[in-house]
């Protein structure tokens, strides 16, 4: 199972500053991915810019969004967006994408709330358009230049429609910030969809899980603010942040043990000295 690091791109009063050296940081440190978490109506730094930054800033490290809300974007702008990311990248970005679960988060008017998983079914075709050089706008130009490729798809949520979208448009499935019990049944649901849809192989399954190692009671703190409106679901993702060692290499064996590729271990605050503190133990 590989192990990578989330960027602390949602954590409030973040410096924002700090996010290109810290993918370094973490490239340098040898984890296999730099990853996002995704919110618009909250005080971070907008994943599309995090993930930007990160790749400007490394060379081989993977950089993964865990998981983007594609449909508080229009499609067209959203999939030059991600190829342009992944352009910089040199072809290092993995796509995790949901239709979102908070109505505060969709913006832009064209872009709201009610439709959004129908505009998500539309929208996975208008990403592939454009990543595969179409013309766009009524302008015979492409939106990508030449060399673009169809980046990668993980989807999160375990509904059956996002389900159904990850076994239809995906490689794989990134599992919400639980227990690895609970990763475990999402997972298994995943398998069930990819099958059912008769697609060869397994999904590639990527966990999530929050660590706080130097200040575990403003980790866990962050952690709730965060996640303060998902009444249901804040304790448990607070309840499962990772603070000692022994929580987090314990942590690395349950999500190997449930078959997760990868383990993300998302960070609880912007001090970049959290990435050689969590490389020692997960190394």
């Amino acid at each position: 199972m590989k192990i990578g690091i989330g960027l602390p791109n949602q954590v409030r009063n973040l410096n924002a500053g700090v996010i290109p050296a810290w993918a370094a940081l973490a490239e340098q440190a040898g984890f296999s991915t730099v990853s996002t978490v995704g919110r618009l109506a909250y005080p971070g730094v907008m994943d599309t810019v995090a993930l930007a930054a990160a790749a400007g800033a490394t060379r081989t490290i993977g950089l993964l969004s865990t998981i983007m809300l594609a449909p508080a974007w229009p499609g067209t702008l959203f999939a030059k967006e991600i190829a342009s990311i992944d352009g910089v990248s040199g072809g290092r970005l993995t796509l995790g994408i949901g239709v979102g679960g908070r109505a505060d988060d969709f913006l832009v008017e064209s872009s709201g709330f009610a439709d959004r998983g129908r505009r998500m079914d539309r929208d996975l075709e208008t990403y592939r358009s454009v990543w595969g050089g179409e013309p766009v706008g009524g302008s015979p130009n492409p939106a990508v230049p030449p060399g673009a490729r169809q980046i990668p798809l993980l989807f999160g949520a375990g509904s059956r429609p996002a389900l159904r979208r990850m076994a239809q448009h995906g490689e794989g499935y990134v599992s919400p910030s639980v227990p690895a019990a609970m990763a475990g049944q999402t997972f298994d649901a995943a398998r069930a969809a990819w099958r059912e849809a008769g697609r060869s192989g397994e999904p590639r399954l990527v966990a999530i899980a929050y660590f706080a190692i130097a200040d575990p009671d403003t980790g866990r703190a962050n952690v709730a603010d965060y996640y303060a409106d998902a009444t249901q679901f804040v304790d448990i993702v607070v309840d499962a942040v990772r603070t000692t060692p022994a929580e987090i290499t314990q942590a690395v064996k349950e999500f190997e043990a449930i078959g997760a590729d990868e383990l993300i271990l998302n960070p609880t605050s912007d001090d970049p000295g959290e990435i050689a503190s969590l490389a020692e133990l997960v190394g």
